[in-house]
């Protein structure tokens, strides 16, 4: 992971009103694997501003992966 990712929660967190699924961007990394995660609405405000482990999300991709490509060959 790193800056900028485009990541998804893996994670209910109800006491910081975040649940699995919701869409974030990966703004700072603090140490290896601890990231300050932004979550939009889909009209660009934030909502959330929270400190994530990296276990907690998964990174998106909205193209196919260099090695997945390959491999289905």
């Amino acid at each position: 992971m790193k800056l900028l990712d485009v990541v998804a929660l893996l994670e209910d967190l109800p006491e910081l009103y975040l649940y699995r699924g919701q869409v974030g961007t990966i703004l700072e990394e603090y140490e290896p694997g601890i990231f300050e995660v932004e979550f939009s609405d889909t009209t660009g405000r934030s909502y959330a501003l929270e400190t994530l482990k990296e276990n907690q999300l998964m990174v998106l991709h909205h193209q196919p992966l260099q090695d997945k490509e390959l491999s289905l060959v």
